[in-house]
């Protein structure tokens, strides 16, 4: 499933670089020339991962990442930092407010491709094109193929976003409200029981090689996707 990255880079040059990168990686690249217009486009979208430089016109990048890191809204959106800087206290400082990872330039593509894929699948590990397997139920986000027990799985768009993101979510209950954020969107509106008839139609596609047990409803809460047995019946 590909990324949606915000570039905070005030060098046109080195932006239209970065985004030439992440758009070859799959992903889909996001630009600002501050962080001013930044935070005016995350009132629209909330990108996947932020590559940010340290050196903006305006609010600098450290600013900008602790203001970040301060809002409920924007608090979980994993940072790469960009800088010249290359000394260890700066890093560090870098590191302190937050940031997932720091990339010192200049940088190779295929390093800055390297953090990034290590950033995501840290972080949002619904976001990379890693295959993942449970309990014989496997799904290859790159060719877009479930298979369980060698029998193909047919899943619509949103029943395999669902099912992608249990799947690295594994263990973890999901309330109706956060799956509609993490698989939806969180601009999208739609109601709590659109999960529900979507549940229903991923268990049901499911059942067809023996694992519909294993998407639970924890009564009271929401949903999980988990190997051990569980008490609750469907809903």
């Amino acid at each position: 499933m590909p990324a949606n990255i915000l570039v905070i880079e005030d060098e046109p040059a080195i932006q239209e670089l970065l985004a030439l990168n992440i758009t070859q990686a799959g992903h889909n690249a996001i630009r600002a020339l501050s962080g001013e217009i930044a935070l005016d486009l995350m009132r629209e979208t909330v990108p996947d991962l932020i590559l940010l430089d340290w050196m903006l016109p305006g609010m600098n990048g450290l600013e900008l990442a602790r203001k970040l890191k301060s809002d409920t809204y924007t608090k979980n959106i994993p940072i790469i930092m960009l800088t010249a800087r290359g000394e260890e206290y700066d890093k560090v400082r870098g590191l302190e407010v937050g940031a997932d990872d720091y990339v010192t330039k200049p940088f190779s593509p295929r390093e800055l491709n390297a953090r990034i894929k290590a950033v995501l699948r840290r972080r949002a590990p619904q976001m990379t094109d890693d295959p993942i397997e449970l309990n014989g139920l496997r799904l290859d986000p790159t060719t877009h193929r479930v298979t369980g027990n060698q029998k193909t799985i047919d899943l619509g768009p949103t029943e395999f976003r669902l099912l992608h993101f249990f799947m690295t979510n594994a263990e973890r209950v999901h309330t109706r409200s956060q799956l509609l954020d993490k698989v939806w969107g969180d601009r999208v509106f739609v109601e709590d029981r659109t999960v529900d008839v979507h549940i229903r139609r991923l268990r049901n596609a499911l059942s067809a090689s023996g694992h519909e047990d294993l998407i639970q409803t924890v009564r009271g809460a929401g949903y999980r996707l988990s190997s051990q047995p569980s008490e609750a019946s469907h809903s």
